[in-house]
């Protein structure tokens, strides 16, 4: 329900909390574990302390509503070419300097959510505009991981899948509440060393892959992994095979992996934008080490953005960026040419949303 007292008049209980001693509340929903008195907020901003209690300040409350295609996420082995309801909310829990999404992940003033919206009001509008699937996306769901559950409650009531576009950065305890409630989700693996994630986003590797590890042993989540490949910063070879090796060794070859380009941004103005080079040659490494379906983002790659068959090399979903073209795949699943099953979540038949972008206010949906 939600509560009346300020400092936070329209937040509504968190879940994954626990009191100190001392009087602060530990929040558990992200390793963080930021231990607040009552009136302060978490690093992420939107988690805060208010009557022992964690709160989250944000239910209730968008930054705006999109329909994408859905290999905008990136996904390209779940419901190709569908139209997919993006949102997200305010604040991180990460201080990525290169973030992309700088603008709503980094607000510290929420004239940015703009649009307000029960989980009912979503999946409604996400059914009125025909998408099949709604993503929690452009910050990090975790962070907000009571709305979003909702959120995703309400339209598996209507039969609407969920997609969690995440860092991966969360609690033990708190990962089962939240992927369980998650269709699918995209996990963003910044890089491959703790320097990295220490530097450029006061975080740690470890939790991330902790978090990969148990989607793929301990879930039926479908998910695929994304690196944001800087110049110069995690995109050495030696990293980058010592990424795959670790990806072959723990998840195995069947976990797409996507490859995508940085653009000057946020704090990090200064670094020139990703060679298409880098990817194609990330792309070989990859596929290299065993891993089976590999693509590249942010540039315009035909053959790095398709998906090919690992056994017969046969040209199974073709894509112009986020536009498809020819598709080889039977109603099962597999390869039409050599009968190889493709793992994924696929369709007798692929979406024809295409590559538009429609920006929609949830009251005006229908």
């Amino acid at each position: 329900m939600p509560m009346t007292d300020l400092p936070f008049p329209e937040a509504v209980t968190g879940r994954h909390f626990q009191k100190l001693d001392d009087g602060r509340v530990e929040c558990r929903v992200c390793p963080r574990l930021c231990k607040i008195h009552d009136g302060q907020r978490g690093l992420c901003f939107v988690r805060g302390a208010q009557n022992g209690e964690i709160v989250l300040t944000t239910y209730g409350r968008s930054s705006g509503f999109c329909i994408d295609p859905i290999e905008k996420k990136p996904l390209n082995h779940f419901l190709p070419g569908t139209p997919i309801l993006s949102f997200g909310t305010a604040g991180c829990n990460l201080t990525c300097k290169f973030c992309q999404n700088w603008d709503i992940s980094k607000a510290r003033q929420f004239d940015k959510l703009q649009d307000q919206a029960t989980p009912e009001m979503i999946a409604k509008g996400a059914e009125q505009v025909g998408a099949r699937s709604v993503a929690f996306t452009y910050n990090d769901p975790v962070i907000f991981l009571e709305y979003a559950t909702d959120v995703a409650d309400a339209c598996h009531d209507r039969g609407i899948k969920t997609v969690a576009v995440t860092a991966g950065y969360i609690t033990p305890e708190a990962r089962p509440d939240f992927f369980g409630k998650m269709d699918a989700a995209n996990v963003d693996l910044k890089a491959f060393t703790e320097g990295f994630y220490k530097k450029l986003c006061t975080a740690e590797l470890e939790p991330v892959l902790e978090t990969l590890k148990y989607l793929k042993h301990e879930t039926d989540v479908w998910f695929e992994i994304t690196t944001l490949l800087i110049p110069g910063q995690n995109d050495s070879d030696d990293e980058l095979k010592a990424m795959t090796g670790w990806i072959m060794e723990n998840l195995g070859g069947d976990v797409p992996i996507h490859f995508s380009a940085f653009h000057p941004d946020y704090k990090m103005r200064d670094i020139h934008r990703t060679p298409a080079q880098t990817l194609s040659r990330a792309r070989t490494i990859a596929r290299a080490a065993g891993i089976k379906f590999v693509y590249t983002g942010n540039v315009h790659d035909a053959e790095g953005g398709s998906t090919w068959c690992p056994n017969c090399d046969a040209l199974l979903i073709e894509r112009d960026w986020y536009e498809l073209g020819r598709w080889n795949l039977t109603p099962e699943g597999d390869c039409g040419s050599c009968g190889t099953h493709i793992p994924g979540v696929f369709e007798a038949r692929p979406g024809s949303w295409g590559r538009q972008r429609r920006p929609v206010h949830l009251g005006t949906a229908a």
